[in-house]
């Protein structure tokens, strides 16, 4: 071995590394322990995730107990004005079951027909009077220029003693309920006499 090594020069032995001599620095690994202290560093603290989970389980909880209530707020409102509906119908109907009290009295009486048209009067003296006091007005508008906006023209003709224009018959009253109209007036509408109309009323006088 030592006359090998005289015959040749320093320059063609192989290197050797032994186990006892440190590796290069740019192939050692890293520490383990570093690595597993930067991880820890970066996850937050266990109580602060469990305050975390908390916090959101109480803000679920505040949303379904918002949202149960509003759904009974919706049901109780639905309800509410369903029965204020029928407490408004029910006051309109409850004044006409005295004028059907009336009406039925007038039919079962046999005595004499003053008695019956009497009964009927009064029927309707007090439709009249309650529908008075709900806002309801009729519309009679004889004599009257024709308004297209509350009356509903049947038939134009010359009328004797009316003026062009003017209702010279009413065949059925309107309504207005608070100054809305519920139904117009139907009527007839005078309309300017012909030289034929006023001769033909000149030949019957």
């Amino acid at each position: 071995m030592s006359g090998a090594r005289g015959n040749g020069s320093d320059d063609d032995l192989p290197v050797v590394v032994t186990a006892d001599e440190p590796a290069p620095a740019e192939d050692a690994p890293a520490p383990e322990g570093s690595a597993a202290e930067a991880g820890l560093a970066e996850s937050p603290p266990a109580d602060e995730v469990e305050g975390l989970r908390r916090e959101r389980e109480e803000l679920r909880e505040a949303l379904l107990r918002r949202r149960a209530e509003f759904e009974n707020y919706r049901r109780r409102v639905e309800r509410d004005r369903g029965a204020a509906a029928a407490e408004a119908e029910a006051e309109i109907l409850r004044p006409l079951l005295g004028t059907v009290d009336n009406l039925e009295r007038a039919l079962a009486a046999s005595g004499a027909e003053s008695a019956l048209r009497e009964g009927v009067q009064l029927t309707l003296r007090e439709l009249l009077t309650f529908l008075d006091s709900l806002g309801v007005a009729a519309i009679s508008p004889l004599g009257q220029r024709f308004d297209p906006a509350l009356h509903q023209a049947i038939v134009h003709e010359p009328a004797h003693g009316f003026e062009a224009g003017t209702v010279a018959e009413v065949y059925r009253k309107g309504y207005t309920f608070k100054e809305r109209l519920l139904r117009p007036a139907l009527v007839k509408v005078a309309s300017a006499a012909t030289e034929e109309d006023e001769g033909g009323g000149a030949e019957q006088q």
